[in-house]
């Protein structure tokens, strides 16, 4: 049986075995205001890429509150619970079906994503991601292993603080709403390319519809990745430079995450053109197919929330796999 994973964030008609007996777990602490969200089990056999690897499921989380998710902490752990490193996560993305993307609608809501750079997605006071009880919660992942390790059960762990809206929502402590803000090299396209052999360099733009600020943004890179620069063309000027972090191998270890939201975030207008671009430097001698990715990610506030938090939709009854919406 094969599996087509949504175009969203791979090439569509990308073809992976399902892995047998991948479930998601969602556990609710309460007390902590917390949920962590458990991936697993995934057998990891040593030096497999992610086209020979047996892919888990895309699996669905409702969520169960009415409030707000504050941040992000993603983590891999073997069946005891020690510590897996972030090198086999490919990537995880979590979409929201009830929800369009606002820079890309054909695309649905991004809501987080990671690499084996494993970004921890920090809480930001006064702000978060308003969701509605039983909206769906699409959880992509896929992994690789490209180190001499193997890992006979891995789970990847995605610890989530929430805020719950307790009875007369005026009675809440005010947030505002952030929603996450996608900028790729792709545009609004599928984000994996090929990947030449050498320096290379891939750009994109996306065209902001509403007025705001954006509070901070991080970034996507594969192996092999340098950089990823951030520019609101309009205004001629450069939003963030992210220079990425690798190993002496050229696999990546880190992005950094650039905040403005001391300076009340980084405004844009409606029509602005915003440019991304991604450089790698691949030393293989060879082109890596769907080998890269460009992707700078942040968190945007709208000027006015209304237009923004308007944007609904019905989950679909059945995935079409292409990660797009029905109505384009």
């Amino acid at each position: 049986m094969e599996h087509i994973h949504h175009g969203g964030f791979m090439q569509e008609g990308m073809h992976h075995a399902v892995a047998k007996g991948v479930t998601l777990d969602a556990k609710v602490d309460a007390a902590a205001h917390t949920v962590t969200l458990r991936v697993g089990p995934m057998s990891l056999p040593a030096h497999t890429s992610h086209m020979k690897m047996p892919q888990p499921p895309d699996l669905i989380w409702e969520v169960p509150i009415d409030g707000w998710l504050l941040a992000y902490h993603p983590k891999l752990v073997d069946a005891s619970g020690n510590a897996v490193a972030g090198t086999v996560l490919h990537h995880v993305a979590f979409w929201n079906e009830n929800r369009p993307d606002f820079l890309c609608p054909n695309k649905e809501e991004h809501i987080f994503g990671a690499g084996s750079e494993m970004t921890d997605w920090a809480e930001m006071p006064g702000y978060g991601y308003r969701v509605q009880k039983g909206d769906k919660i699409r959880v992509e992942t896929m992994m690789h292993n490209p180190t001499a390790t193997s890992y006979d059960k891995a789970y990847l762990e995605v610890v989530i603080p929430f805020e719950e809206i307790q009875g007369d929502a005026s009675a809440t402590a005010a947030r505002k709403n952030v929603y996450p803000a996608w900028m790729d090299v792709a545009s609004c396209g599928n984000s994996g390319y090929d990947l030449p052999a050498g320096k290379s360099e891939k750009t994109g733009t996306v065209t902001v519809k509403y007025d705001g600020a954006l509070l901070g943004v991080g970034g996507h890179l594969h192996d092999y990745g340098k950089q990823i620069v951030l520019e609101d063309v309009s205004r001629k000027e450069t939003v963030a430079t992210l220079d990425a972090k690798a190993d002496a191998e050229g696999h990546l270890e880190s992005v950094p995450v650039k905040l403005f939201v001391q300076e009340g975030g980084y405004k844009f207008a409606k029509g602005d053109v915003l440019k991304i671009s991604a450089t790698y430097d691949n030393p293989t001698g060879k082109l890596l197919h769907d080998g890269a990715m460009g992707i700078a990610v942040g968190y945007f506030a709208a000027a006015d929330d209304t237009k923004l938090a308007a944007l609904r939709q019905k989950a679909a009854p059945a995935h079409d796999m292409a990660g797009m919406s029905h109505d384009q």
